[in-house]
Protein backbone atom coordinates (compact mmCIF):
# COMPACT_ATOMS: atom_id res chain seq x y z
CA UNK A 1 0.00 0.00 0.00
CA UNK A 2 2.77 2.35 0.85
CA UNK A 3 4.18 2.10 -2.54
CA UNK A 4 0.97 2.91 -4.29
CA UNK A 5 1.05 5.87 -2.34
CA UNK A 6 4.99 7.18 -2.77
CA UNK A 7 4.10 6.13 -6.76
CA UNK A 8 0.95 8.30 -6.66
CA UNK A 9 2.50 11.41 -4.72
CA UNK A 10 5.59 11.02 -7.46
CA UNK A 11 3.69 11.28 -10.40
CA UNK A 12 1.61 14.18 -8.95
CA UNK A 13 4.83 15.85 -8.39
CA UNK A 14 5.81 15.56 -11.65
CA UNK A 15 2.51 16.47 -13.48
CA UNK A 16 2.80 19.66 -11.21
CA UNK A 17 5.76 21.06 -13.00
CA UNK A 18 4.24 20.69 -16.67
CA UNK A 19 0.65 21.47 -16.08
CA UNK A 20 -0.99 23.63 -13.05
CA UNK A 21 -0.37 26.97 -11.70
CA UNK A 22 3.52 26.03 -11.00
CA UNK A 23 3.79 25.29 -14.22
CA UNK A 24 2.57 28.91 -15.60
CA UNK A 25 4.56 30.86 -12.44
CA UNK A 26 7.46 28.84 -13.71
CA UNK A 27 7.52 30.42 -16.85
CA UNK A 28 6.95 34.15 -15.14
CA UNK A 29 10.18 33.64 -11.96
CA UNK A 30 13.26 31.60 -11.38
CA UNK A 31 12.43 31.10 -7.97
CA UNK A 32 8.99 29.18 -9.02
CA UNK A 33 11.00 27.75 -11.98
CA UNK A 34 13.39 26.08 -9.34
CA UNK A 35 10.42 24.68 -7.49
CA UNK A 36 9.60 23.25 -10.62
CA UNK A 37 13.42 22.17 -10.76
CA UNK A 38 13.22 20.38 -7.83
CA UNK A 39 10.25 18.81 -7.93
CA UNK A 40 10.78 17.23 -11.26
CA UNK A 41 14.69 16.16 -10.75
CA UNK A 42 14.72 15.03 -7.72
CA UNK A 43 11.67 14.75 -5.13
CA UNK A 44 9.80 12.91 -7.94
CA UNK A 45 12.23 10.71 -8.95
CA UNK A 46 13.20 9.41 -5.19
CA UNK A 47 9.31 9.36 -4.83
CA UNK A 48 8.98 7.09 -7.98
CA UNK A 49 12.50 4.77 -7.05
CA UNK A 50 10.76 3.99 -3.96
CA UNK A 51 7.84 2.59 -5.05
CA UNK A 52 9.39 0.07 -6.76
CA UNK A 53 8.04 0.31 -10.34
CA UNK A 54 10.17 -2.73 -11.86
CA UNK A 55 9.03 -4.72 -8.89
CA UNK A 56 5.70 -4.12 -9.32
CA UNK A 57 5.78 -4.54 -13.25
CA UNK A 58 7.16 -7.63 -12.76
CA UNK A 59 4.63 -8.63 -10.61
CA UNK A 60 1.92 -7.69 -12.29
CA UNK A 61 2.43 -8.35 -15.77
CA UNK A 62 1.76 -11.63 -17.64
CA UNK A 63 4.56 -14.39 -17.48
CA UNK A 64 5.53 -13.44 -21.59
CA UNK A 65 5.57 -9.72 -21.15
CA UNK A 66 7.58 -9.94 -17.51
CA UNK A 67 10.40 -11.97 -19.22
CA UNK A 68 10.21 -8.96 -22.35
CA UNK A 69 10.88 -6.33 -18.80
CA UNK A 70 13.46 -8.58 -17.74
CA UNK A 71 15.22 -9.18 -20.77
CA UNK A 72 15.40 -5.56 -21.53
CA UNK A 73 16.71 -4.59 -17.99
CA UNK A 74 19.12 -6.85 -18.59
CA UNK A 75 20.58 -5.31 -22.09
CA UNK A 76 23.59 -3.87 -22.94
CA UNK A 77 21.90 -0.10 -23.35
CA UNK A 78 20.12 -0.28 -19.87
CA UNK A 79 22.77 -1.88 -17.88
CA UNK A 80 24.99 1.80 -19.51
CA UNK A 81 22.22 4.04 -18.97
CA UNK A 82 21.40 2.97 -15.36
CA UNK A 83 25.10 2.93 -14.51
CA UNK A 84 26.01 5.16 -11.69
CA UNK A 85 28.32 7.22 -13.83
CA UNK A 86 26.30 7.14 -16.70
CA UNK A 87 23.07 8.06 -14.47
CA UNK A 88 24.82 10.88 -12.77
CA UNK A 89 26.31 12.45 -16.40
CA UNK A 90 22.78 12.71 -17.70
CA UNK A 91 21.28 13.87 -14.37
CA UNK A 92 24.48 16.70 -13.49
CA UNK A 93 25.24 17.47 -16.88
CA UNK A 94 22.13 18.16 -17.92
CA UNK A 95 21.95 21.07 -15.42
CA UNK A 96 24.81 22.40 -16.47
CA UNK A 97 23.84 22.52 -19.93
CA UNK A 98 20.45 24.04 -19.20
CA UNK A 99 21.85 26.83 -16.82
CA UNK A 100 25.24 27.65 -18.91
CA UNK A 101 23.80 27.92 -22.23
CA UNK A 102 20.75 28.87 -24.11
CA UNK A 103 19.18 26.10 -23.63
CA UNK A 104 17.14 28.29 -20.64
CA UNK A 105 16.43 30.59 -22.43
CA UNK A 106 14.23 28.48 -25.10
CA UNK A 107 12.75 26.63 -22.54
CA UNK A 108 10.93 29.76 -21.37
CA UNK A 109 10.05 30.86 -24.93
CA UNK A 110 8.60 27.36 -25.77
CA UNK A 111 6.30 25.37 -24.45
CA UNK A 112 7.79 22.14 -26.18
CA UNK A 113 11.16 23.07 -24.83
CA UNK A 114 9.84 23.12 -21.55
CA UNK A 115 8.54 19.68 -21.78
CA UNK A 116 11.19 18.42 -23.20
CA UNK A 117 13.34 19.93 -20.74
CA UNK A 118 11.29 18.78 -17.49
CA UNK A 119 10.67 14.91 -19.20
CA UNK A 120 14.57 14.92 -18.80
CA UNK A 121 14.58 16.26 -15.90
CA UNK A 122 12.71 13.57 -14.86
CA UNK A 123 14.28 10.35 -16.40
CA UNK A 124 17.24 11.54 -15.59
CA UNK A 125 17.01 12.46 -12.13
CA UNK A 126 15.15 8.63 -11.88
CA UNK A 127 17.65 7.18 -13.93
CA UNK A 128 20.00 8.56 -10.81
CA UNK A 129 18.48 7.72 -7.86
CA UNK A 130 17.53 4.20 -8.94
CA UNK A 131 21.32 3.93 -9.57
CA UNK A 132 21.94 5.12 -5.88
CA UNK A 133 19.11 3.45 -3.98
CA UNK A 134 17.36 1.55 -6.51
CA UNK A 135 14.65 -0.60 -5.03
CA UNK A 136 14.08 -3.90 -7.16
CA UNK A 137 16.05 -6.52 -9.20
CA UNK A 138 19.93 -5.37 -10.05
CA UNK A 139 21.09 -8.32 -12.24
CA UNK A 140 24.46 -6.56 -11.79
CA UNK A 141 24.84 -4.27 -8.94
CA UNK A 142 27.36 -1.69 -9.07
CA UNK A 143 30.31 -1.24 -6.39
CA UNK A 144 28.43 0.47 -3.18
CA UNK A 145 32.13 2.22 -3.36
CA UNK A 146 31.56 3.58 -6.49
CA UNK A 147 28.15 4.55 -5.84
CA UNK A 148 29.43 6.42 -3.13
CA UNK A 149 32.00 8.30 -4.53
CA UNK A 150 29.66 8.94 -7.22
CA UNK A 151 26.74 10.35 -5.37
CA UNK A 152 29.62 12.61 -3.45
CA UNK A 153 30.47 14.30 -6.85
CA UNK A 154 27.07 14.49 -7.85
CA UNK A 155 26.23 16.21 -5.05
CA UNK A 156 29.23 18.83 -4.88
CA UNK A 157 28.63 19.30 -8.56
CA UNK A 158 25.02 20.48 -7.78
CA UNK A 159 26.13 22.47 -4.98
CA UNK A 160 28.46 23.88 -7.19
CA UNK A 161 25.86 24.90 -9.70
CA UNK A 162 23.96 26.41 -7.41
CA UNK A 163 26.67 29.13 -6.42
CA UNK A 164 27.61 29.51 -10.04
CA UNK A 165 23.69 30.28 -10.88
CA UNK A 166 24.15 33.02 -7.64
CA UNK A 167 26.97 34.78 -9.29
CA UNK A 168 25.96 34.77 -12.89
CA UNK A 169 22.63 34.58 -13.50
CA UNK A 170 21.09 33.43 -16.41
CA UNK A 171 20.45 35.82 -19.04
CA UNK A 172 17.00 38.20 -18.80
CA UNK A 173 16.64 36.80 -15.15
CA UNK A 174 16.48 39.47 -12.40
CA UNK A 175 19.86 38.72 -10.51
CA UNK A 176 17.54 38.75 -6.84
CA UNK A 177 15.24 36.36 -8.68
CA UNK A 178 18.07 34.42 -9.76
CA UNK A 179 19.81 34.62 -6.11
CA UNK A 180 17.19 33.36 -4.45
CA UNK A 181 16.27 30.61 -6.91
CA UNK A 182 19.94 29.41 -6.33
CA UNK A 183 19.25 29.74 -2.49
CA UNK A 184 16.28 27.58 -2.50
CA UNK A 185 18.33 24.78 -5.25
CA UNK A 186 21.16 24.75 -3.08
CA UNK A 187 19.23 24.36 0.67
CA UNK A 188 16.17 22.20 -0.59
CA UNK A 189 18.41 20.27 -3.03
CA UNK A 190 20.38 19.46 -0.02
CA UNK A 191 17.77 17.96 1.87
CA UNK A 192 16.67 15.70 -0.70
CA UNK A 193 20.27 14.99 -1.29
CA UNK A 194 20.93 14.12 2.17
CA UNK A 195 17.68 12.04 2.10
CA UNK A 196 18.76 10.04 -0.60
CA UNK A 197 22.64 9.90 0.70
CA UNK A 198 20.96 8.59 4.47
CA UNK A 199 18.86 5.86 2.24
CA UNK A 200 22.35 4.57 0.42
CA UNK A 201 23.83 4.18 3.93
CA UNK A 202 21.01 2.59 5.55
CA UNK A 203 20.84 0.29 2.08
CA UNK A 204 24.49 -1.01 2.77
CA UNK A 205 24.62 -1.09 6.49
CA UNK A 206 21.75 -3.40 6.16
CA UNK A 207 23.87 -5.45 3.26
CA UNK A 208 26.82 -5.90 5.61
CA UNK A 209 24.83 -6.69 8.19
CA UNK A 210 23.57 -9.54 6.09
CA UNK A 211 26.79 -10.53 4.59
CA UNK A 212 28.57 -10.87 8.39
CA UNK A 213 25.89 -13.21 9.18
CA UNK A 214 26.41 -15.48 6.35
CA UNK A 215 30.13 -15.60 7.00
CA UNK A 216 30.17 -15.54 10.70
CA UNK A 217 30.76 -19.09 12.23
CA UNK A 218 27.49 -20.52 14.30
CA UNK A 219 28.42 -20.14 17.68
CA UNK A 220 29.77 -23.63 19.38
CA UNK A 221 27.41 -25.53 21.72
CA UNK A 222 27.86 -25.64 25.29
CA UNK A 223 28.88 -28.66 26.62
CA UNK A 224 26.42 -31.06 28.51
CA UNK A 225 27.85 -31.63 32.02
CA UNK A 226 27.98 -35.49 32.85
CA UNK A 227 26.19 -36.62 36.08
Amino acid sequence: MHRLVLWIAGVVAATATMVGPLAAAAHEGFVAHMWAHLLAGMLAPLLLVLSAPVTLALRTLEVVPARRVSRVLRSGPARFVAHPITAAALNVGGLWLLYATPLFAWMQASMLVHVAVHVHLLAAGFLFTAAVVGIGPRPHPPSRVLVAVVLMLAMAAHGILAKHLWASPPALVDPADARAGAELMYTAGAWIEAAIAALFCAQWYRASGRRLRRTSPAPAASPVPTP
